[in-house]
């Protein structure tokens, strides 16, 4: 990967799926913007690269073999080539790279899955693969959008026609047990790893408005120095 001037500080947006992480991917890009920082963006998987196209055919079950039947690491492969594949040649002058779902979605979803709980999760084997192996840059914070998970399942339904997929839930957001492991597990590493910072998007059973939720992220951001 080439990185060219100084690095940019990259902040990682992640969530269990139908939590409002694009939204506030969004926001959080034009918040840096209107500070005056120069952003890059980028989201994953990139649904219409090489590796990308593979990803969507798992979690879709478009060629009879679902994400959620195929073992931890080489699922992990897939996730992790997409990135690699569309950064390996990464050049930039940006002063803040925003990354919709990066290496740690890809650390936990891999670990939680039905044929994954007899093993030991693979969470830092992830880390080392993307981060040690592929090089890939790593993130100055991770944010976290802690959702109900009944209320995310809501979320979903509404996200409308997408390629990999069509109209309804990939393989993931399908099973309410790998959402609700999924939450379990980013906040379990959350709490062990000073790079996640939590945010808290419910209120008396309700999820905050967009605008709350924003400004917690950018307040937490300017706490950590991210900002």
């Amino acid at each position: 990967m080439v990185m060219r001037g100084k690095k940019p500080k990259v902040i990682a947006i992640e969530g269990i799926d139908g939590s409002g992480k694009s939204v506030q991917f969004k926001r959080l890009a034009e918040y840096c913007r209107a500070c005056g920082l120069a952003v890059d963006t980028r989201e994953y998987p990139v649904y219409t690269s090489f590796f990308g196209q593979e990803v969507g055919r798992y979690l879709s079950g478009a060629q009879g073999v679902q994400a959620d039947t195929v073992d931890g690491k080489s699922m992990a492969l897939w996730f992790a080539l997409d990135r690699w594949e569309d950064l390996k040649a990464y050049q930039t002058q940006a002063d803040v790279l925003v990354i919709n779902r990066y290496v740690l979605s890809n650390a936990v979803y891999q670990s939680i899955r039905d044929i994954d709980l007899a093993r030991p999760d693979i969470i830092d084997w992830v880390f080392e693969l993307e981060y040690g192996h592929f090089g890939l840059p790593a993130a100055d914070v991770y944010i976290y959008y802690d959702v109900d998970i009944a209320k995310a399942g809501e979320n979903v339904l509404k996200k409308g026609h997408r390629d990999y997929v069509g109209e309804g839930k990939d393989v993931y957001e399908a099973s309410g047990g790998i959402q609700a492991r999924a939450r379990a597990k980013y906040l379990e590493v959350a709490a062990r790893r000073e790079d996640i910072l939590v945010i808290d998007c419910m209120k008396d059973g309700l999820f905050l408005s967009i605008d709350e939720i924003a400004q917690a992220t950018q307040r937490a951001l300017h706490a950590r120095g991210i900002l």
